[in-house]
């Protein structure tokens, strides 16, 4: 039987999979540490040779390429990670495997998971935020993802700084756009400490919360989802969701009339209802829209 196959590319690891269908039990899968280019796409395309493929979908960290009629549609481009900028990565599964491939942003394909089979399953509006080693945001409307000029690059929006945090930020492109105030490595810049050793009751995730409550709030106002759901490691601290909540409400000011948020807050800003597995589920997504496509 073919199978689609399925990459979740990220900053730490690459995630690749084989299933009968997006959301099913996995056949095969492989967890490969992310190294240079050349040594992790060997691991990669090996795996994957070992399958009988029918569409491949790629969900990888970026920003990439996605403009088709681009001498450099699907590559990851102006990434700071190093070694990977402009790596041509559909192009090379393209040419490996000689099946359809999808290809889009890991939090695109997160967000069109979770609106298929997860937290947003029948909504016509849905934001998907992760917040780890950096923080991107992917968007579905009506069914499709969000791209217009490139993709969401809702990481690096300017947030008002809380009065008092001197951070200088730790984004390498803007100092302190939300990435470089609140992702991983900005919490443990300023608090000279990991996320998964500082405790719960820590100053740092109220802090944290402020931040990303002010992402939540300038999501509201400029694309008015029906919800929003967070994933990503620093989200595994389970006192992060209520104080975003918290503070969301109160800096909304009760503009925004929607009982959504008046009245069900818990509701609107959730947990991913894949948990670790909507990046994954949704490259298996990308594969599967791909070989539609080409029928």
């Amino acid at each position: 039987m073919k199978l689609l196959g399925g990459i979740e590319g990220g900053g730490t690891s690459f995630t690749c999979v084989v299933a009968a269908d997006p959301n099913g039990r996995p056949v095969a899968e492989l967890k490969i540490p992310t190294a240079a280019p050349e040594e992790t796409l060997t691991k990669v395309t090996s795996f994957f040779r070992g399958h009988d493929l029918r569409a491949l979908g790629i969900a990888t960290f970026g920003p990439i390429d996605l403009r088709r009629e681009s001498p450099t549609y699907g590559y990851i481009t102006d990434t700071p990670k190093p070694g990977w900028r402009r790596t041509d990565l559909a192009g090379l599964m393209a040419e490996t495997f000689r099946v359809p491939i999808g290809f889009d942003t890991d939090v695109n394909a997160s967000a069109l998971a979770e609106t298929h089979y997860g937290a947003a399953a029948g909504l016509d509006c849905a934001v998907y935020l992760t917040v780890g080693t950096g923080i991107g945001g992917g968007v579905m409307i009506d069914g499709e993802m969000l791209h217009g000029l490139v993709h969401p690059e809702m990481g690096h929006i300017p947030v008002p700084r809380q009065p008092g945090d001197a951070y200088p930020g730790c984004c390498v492109f803007h100092g302190d756009c939300l990435e470089g105030l609140a992702s991983g490595p900005a919490i443990e810049g300023r608090w000279k400490e990991t996320p998964d050793t500082l405790p719960p009751g820590h100053e740092a995730w109220k802090l944290e919360a402020y931040y990303l409550a002010r992402a939540v709030c300038a999501t509201v106002y400029a694309i008015s989802p029906q919800r929003i759901i967070f994933g990503g490691g620093v989200m595994k601290q389970k006192q992060l969701l209520p104080l975003i909540r918290r503070q969301v409400v109160e800096m909304l000011h009760d503009y925004v009339q929607s009982e959504s948020i008046t009245r069900r807050i818990d509701e609107f800003i959730v947990e991913p209802g894949l948990g670790d597995r909507s990046g994954i589920v949704g490259a298996l997504e990308l594969a599967r829209r791909a070989q539609a496509d080409r029928r």
